[in-house]
């Protein structure tokens, strides 16, 4: 049988109106609870009321009215028609007219009762719509309430949050937008089953309602939840977030990583629905860092955020559009001041946000995992290229080309270059070795085995190996130990803070040079910006140079629109030259005591 909530019961039975809830078992109408009032019109003690209606109302009906009340009874229970009647029945030594209205009700808990007002004509229908606001108040809002926390829905946020939002500014609070998110919600079903991820959310909904007793806790999509709350003191919201979050982890039945939050004030944007979505960017920025419970919603980020969505979008109608393009800037010889070689750079010129400079989109592209097509793309162009500066008399200088250590997780790279240097048949202009593949130190520092495999077959298929960004912060001589390459060049942060600390890194840079020297391996320094750093590095025998006081990085087109208007390009160092200084290089009379034993 039916047990009503302590709260309902009380307040149900204790109503002045007349009325009697039933419940059907078995096909019957059992009473299951009576009102004060229908007690007191009937005359009959609260302790014996049920057992009379059910063993001894027909008896007191009119006979003239049984009939007609049983047959109203069974349709109402069996839900095939209303119940509204009127017939009498004695109370007392008398028979009073009385009004049944009856209704269905579905209680807490999903079970569905018939209640039924009993009254005079005149009084029923003002009092079965007080009994209807007083069932409502019990009644769980499907519209507004989130049937399995039982906390407020998406749909009360949008209603009330504006309330919730000026109850803390006449608090002199600042209110903010929190959006948590459930890390690895679909996981944590797949491994345990829905009911334990039910009872997960549950426990979130309960953590943080004790968390933020003061603020509107609302139940999102799916796995979501929403708070509207101040945020004036950052840190205090930021221990209360990471607090809530170790309560979750250490209370939940299974493994789970918890809660990741987005906050945004609402009082720098418009309104609590934009400040949602602000957070929601916010949510999105820790991605996959452990490390980061919560983070706030900054404009700066939200600037960055949609340039990076921009580049990611559009990254691949760049290539196709050819927006991003091959500039070139030169290397020289230091001894002579001759170009002798170039470096391959990538430069977007986009037709909508203008130049979008290297140190934004590269990064964009390393996290997205892009980084191959990138430079599979600046290798092709300038292996297309080629043929282009033999026909226009421009002599064929070596290239280097950027690789990262993702390329080689995505590309069979050795294939890949082979496949160009055959597509462009350029065995007809240069030599493999014409082009130098570039390795950031960092890169080399924590490749694998597999991809120093590789490394070493671009070398053994006649390419040439340059050593990036050496000097950058993960130096280890020992790497010259394990793999061989034919050019080093030393980051330019060591000749920006050249004189710092007492000028240590002109002598770290005199001893790098020095030791890159006995051990046959060409030195480049890139970064050269003033007369000062280019007398030093000459000074301590750097062989090549590469920076802004020299040129700046430079399309095709731009050099031979240079030729068309008949200024010639000086300074190129020739092939001979070019071998001359090489061998001059290897040559040198320390190296003949202690040659390098080739692998």
């Amino acid at each position: 049988m039916y047990q009503f909530p302590e709260e309902m019961k009380t307040t149900f039975e204790s109503s002045p109106l007349s009325f009697v809830y039933y419940q059907n078992i078995d096909g019957k109408a059992v009473p299951v609870l009576a009102s004060d009032g229908f007690c007191r019109n009937t005359g009959i003690d609260r302790d014996w009321v049920l057992d009379w209606v059910r063993t001894g109302m027909f008896e007191r009906m009119h006979p003239d009215d049984v009939g007609l009340i049983s047959r109203v009874s069974d349709d109402f229970l069996n839900k095939k028609g209303p119940y509204d009647v009127i017939f009498r029945c004695r109370i007392g030594n008398s028979y009073l007219v009385i009004h049944g209205y009856g209704q269905w009700q579905t209680m807490p808990g999903g079970q569905d009762l018939a209640v039924i007002g009993y009254s005079n004509i005149t009084e029923t229908r003002g009092q079965m719509v007080s009994l209807s606001e007083a069932y409502d108040m019990f009644r769980e809002d499907k519209f507004y309430s989130d049937p399995l926390t039982g906390l407020p829905n998406i749909n009360y946020l949008n209603e009330f949050a504006a309330e919730k939002v000026d109850v803390i500014l006449s608090e002199n609070e600042e209110p903010g937008v929190i959006y948590a998110d459930v890390c690895s919600m679909q996981s944590y079903n797949n491994q345990y089953g829905i009911k334990e991820g039910d009872k997960l959310l549950c426990l979130i909904a309960e953590t943080l309602r004790k968390q933020f007793p003061k603020s509107l806790l609302v139940r999102g999509a799916d796995d979501h939840f929403v708070l509207i709350a101040s945020v004036k003191n950052r840190q205090s919201i930021r221990e209360s977030l990471e607090k809530a979050n170790q309560t979750v982890i250490r209370n939940a039945r299974g493994n789970t990583f918890g809660l990741r939050f987005g906050i945004c004030p609402v009082s720098e944007y418009s309104d609590a629905k934009e400040a949602l979505d602000h957070a929601k960017h916010a949510l999105k920025r820790i991605e996959n860092d452990m490390n980061r419970v919560c983070a706030f919603f900054s404009q700066t980020a939200e600037e960055q955020y949609w340039k990076n969505r921009y580049i990611i979008e559009n990254f691949e109608k760049a290539l196709r559009n050819r927006w991003i393009k091959v500039y070139y800037q030169a290397i020289v010889r230091t001894e002579t001041g001759k170009i002798t070689s170039f470096e391959a750079l990538a430069r977007w010129i986009d037709p909508e946000r203008g130049v979008i400079s290297p140190g934004e989109f590269i990064p964009v592209l390393r996290h997205y995992h892009q980084m191959y097509k990138l430079d599979l793309f600046i290798l092709e162009q300038v292996c297309r290229e080629i043929p282009i500066r033999r026909e226009n008399g421009l002599p064929l200088l070596p290239v280097s080309v950027n690789f990262s250590r993702q390329d080689f997780d995505h590309a069979d790279i050795i294939g890949e270059m082979n496949a160009l240097y055959d597509k462009y048949n350029l065995s007809a202009y240069v030599p493999k070795d014409h082009f130098i593949a570039e390795i950031t130190e960092q890169d080399i520092a924590v490749g694998e085995e597999k991809f120093h495999s590789q490394l070493q077959a671009i070398r053994a298929n006649g390419y040439r190996i340059g050593l990036d960004d050496f000097g950058s912060g993960y130096s280890s001589i020992n790497m010259f130990s394990r793999y061989q390459f034919d050019l080093i060049k030393y980051d330019m942060d060591l000749l920006v803070h050249l004189d710092d600390n007492g000028g240590a890194n002109r002598l770290i840079l005199k001893e790098l040079v020095m030791v890159a020297k006995k051990l046959g391996i060409h030195t480049l320094t890139e970064g050269v910006e003033n007369e000062g750093q280019y007398r030093f590095l000459k000074g301590i025998g750097c062989e090549l140079l590469q920076g802004f006081y020299f040129s700046k990085p430079e399309s095709l087109d731009t050099i031979l629109n240079r030729l068309r208007n008949g200024r010639k390009i000086k300074n190129l160092e020739t092939g001979e030259e070019r071998e001359e200084f090489a061998r001059k290089w290897l040559e040198q009379e320390h190296l003949k005591a202690s040659p390098r034993t080739e692998k």
